[in-house]
């Protein structure tokens, strides 16, 4: 592919010679990760996003050249393939042109001007399109025949000819492609009869739009609208202006033959490229809007991804409940499955006193250091109970989605198969607490509940785009290769599942791993698999600290050779902010590892091993439990659990999140509610309107921080 470089240079307004670098690493097998970490040098220093559209361009290029292919061989087989076509096909430098220069020449279905090519019509259609001075109904008479007994189906026929000609026409599809993205207008309307089925699309029930302006959100809640029957679409300029740009391209008569063309431009428009070019534009428009709700759940699966881990702290997990009682287990700082137990904290009888009893021994015999309970049915309840203990431990609330699914999961199912549902479910929870990330990826991130229209969008695009955030955060964040689960290394750079079940055998056989160079002695690990994955596997307890770090180990004998020309140790120079800051980089960098990574192993030596993620923090719901307890004008604590193009959803601690519209998020103009939040954002919020019929919530940020 590294003959695409030079366009995807000029696409992307960076050097060729980065983009021939990170091909050429492309094509050895190197991974995005791997390259933004231990590649910057090579690269000069191009970051996982832009690699991320180097390798899409490069995509797109290869997917056009080989329908250059495919489209020059079919014309020329077909005897149809000239000098001038071929020049033009050969510089089409996207898919649109591409195939507007193909469709004269496409294999097609019969159509009705395939059927009047049939019946002889073709020079008499040339003939009127000269538009000269010329007796139309005379020339038609001479076409008459069994299958065209009238002079007023031979000239349907001709015109026929013409509108599709005009259609296929390629400067002005392109033209009337033009007059689309300028001046159509989006249309939708209800459904007869769809009024009360349809009541949620009440907004779009008659409701217009200009093409140009209309937010992708939108347009994906109207076509849902019309998936499920209640809406009709439709999407187009100007009729008047089509035909004048049509006239003003095919029109240059005044007399019959002209007569009969402007018929023609007529039909070609309404029967053939009107729908044509407004199902491409739908086309588009539905790719558009996919592409953005799909950057918004990426973004928000990064945040939540990245959210503060607890980390090693034994934990005392609670899924809550009513009548069916809360489930408790007990974990120890790995993670690990203790106990299991049930109590009844919600029913009014001697239960009460038998729970506490319990949650007071188990604190004392699992020496529990937190508290993580899960945000569903009935958690702030319990959540007031266990504070109610004073126990002195801290109490968090856990966002459960998704927990469900883990439990009824093959994953949950193979880690826990002698245990049901609902201490699988409690162990998440538990487990999200400790580190959400080596947690989260165990589900399907459909399932976590931070999308828009997660839905409605192409599945494999998303599936593909979550996959590279997933991989993204766990590379970034690195593993731990002694206590990591199969699932999360197999998002590690270089691994995948197959090999990732292998490290997790070789670990249940030989114990745990003590040095990284261990890896080779995996089955199917081989050197190219180990330089891929050894910079993000990190290994606590080995004899050498840079094993622990994010150093990788093709660098080790320059981290070594520091050490030696200050007459330290290599234990010596690890944290030595002293040491380390008095090292020149120029007299290390070489060819293979070059001043940005030289960089980068200083700042690593100064902290090796440190957790990107923040710290977890407490956070404390006001006292209302319920949404009746919430009124027009409170201000209250809130965390933000979604976040999207229209607004951003916060949770007040009442089952039903609030929503905050984009124009109540901060005092000045923004488009996107990312520009000032974050996923788990703690704010203040005034409470707007309450809807006890419909539990919706509205909020405001921007009037709870005004200064009063």
């Amino acid at each position: 592919m590294i003959e695409f470089s030079s366009g995807i240079s000029l696409q992307m307004q960076i050097g060729i010679h980065q983009v021939k670098q990170a091909l050429k690493l492309f094509s050895e097998g190197a991974t995005i990760p791997f390259i933004a970490r231990y590649r910057k040098d090579v690269t000069g220093n191009l970051d996982e996003v832009q690699l991320l559209k180097i390798m899409e361009l490069a995509k797109e290029a290869q997917e056009l050249a080989n329908r250059k292919t495919y489209i020059l061989k079919t014309i020329e087989e077909a005897g149809q393939l000239t000098p001038q076509l071929k020049k033009s096909i050969e510089e089409a430098n996207n898919i649109t042109l591409l195939e507007d220069l193909f469709l004269p020449y496409k294999p097609k279905r019969k159509t009705r001007a395939s059927i009047a090519r049939e019946r002889g019509l073709e020079p008499l259609a040339q003939l009127i399109k000269k538009q000269t001075r010329i007796e139309v109904l005379q020339e038609a008479k001479k076409y008459l025949s069994k299958d065209l007994p009238t002079v007023e189906l031979v000239l349907a026929g001709a015109r026929d000819i013409i509108a599709e000609e005009m259609s296929e026409h390629a400067a002005l599809r392109n033209t009337m492609r033009n007059l689309y993205q300028r001046e159509a207008i989006i249309q939708s309307k209800m459904v007869n009869g769809k009024e009360t089925e349809g009541a949620k699309y009440r907004d779009y029930f008659s409701f217009t739009e200009s093409l140009s302006k209309i937010p992708s959100h939108r347009m994906l809640a109207i076509f849902r609208g019309e998936e499920e029957g209640v809406l009709r679409l439709g999407i187009e300029p100007s009729e008047e202006r089509a035909h004048f740009l049509m006239e003003r391209e095919f029109l240059f008569g005044n007399n019959e033959s002209a007569a009969q063309m402007k018929l023609a431009i007529k039909d070609s428009y309404k029967r053939l490229l009107q729908p044509s070019l407004e199902n491409e534009f739908r086309q588009t428009l539905k790719t558009r809007a996919d592409e953005e709700a799909i950057q918004v759940f990426a973004e928000n699966l990064r945040q939540l991804l990245l959210s503060s881990p607890l980390g090693s702290k034994k934990v005392m997990a609670i899924d809550p409940g009513y009548r069916s009682g809360c489930k408790v287990v007990c974990l120890d700082e790995n993670g690990n499955l203790k106990h299991t137990s049930l109590i009844f904290i919600h029913e009014k009888n001697h239960k009460l006193n038998e729970a506490e009893h319990s949650i007071r021994t188990w604190v004392h015999e699992y020496q529990t250091e937190a508290f993580a309970i899960g945000n569903g049915t009935a958690g702030r309840e319990t959540q007031q109970f266990i504070q109610s203990l004073q126990l002195n431990i801290p109490v968090f609330m856990v966002n459960e989605d998704g927990a469900s699914i883990y439990s009824a999961s093959a994953i949950g199912r193979e880690e826990f198969p002698d245990h049901d549902l609902t201490v699988r479910g409690a162990v998440s929870i538990g487990r999200r607490l400790m580190d959400p990330l080596a947690e989260l990826v165990k589900l399907d991130p459909k399932s976590i509940g931070v999308g828009q229209y997660q839905h409605d969008v192409a599945q494999n695009r998303l599936k593909e785009r979550l996959d590279q955030t997933v991989e993204h955060c766990v590379n970034k964040v690195g593993v731990n290769l002694n206590t990591a689960s199969k699932h999360l290394l197999s998002y590690v750079s270089g691994i995948g599942p197959v090999l990732a079940e292998n490290i997790v055998n070789y670990r249940a056989e030989n114990g745990n791993f003590t040095q990284r160079k261990q890896l080779l002695k995996v089955p199917r690990l081989g050197p190219k698999v180990y330089e891929q994955c050894a910079g993000f596997l990190k290994i606590p307890q080995s004899k050498n600290p840079l094993d622990h770090s994010t150093v990788h180990p093709e660098a080790y004998p320059l981290v070594e050779r520091m050490a030696t020309d200050l007459g330290l140790k290599l234990e010596q120079l690890i944290c030595n902010e002293k040491e380390i800051s008095s090292i020149k980089i120029s007299q290390y960098a070489d060819e293979k590892i070059g001043v940005h990574s030289i960089q980068d192993i200083l700042t690593e030596l100064r902290k090796p091993g440190l957790d990107p993620r923040s710290e977890v923090q407490l956070f404390e719901f006001a006292k209302i439990y319920k949404i009746e307890d919430v009124a027009v004008g409170m201000m209250v604590p809130g965390l933000v659990t979604n976040l999207t193009r229209f607004g951003a959803f916060v949770d007040i601690g009442v089952k039903q999140d609030g929503m905050v519209h984009i124009s109540e998020i901060a005092n000045h103009y923004i488009t996107d509610p990312n520009q000032v939040l974050k996923l788990n954002q703690a704010m203040m919020v005034k409470v707007l309107e309450v809807d006890l019929v419909r539990k919706r919530i509205s909020l405001s940020i921007k009037q709870a921080n005004t200064k009063q």
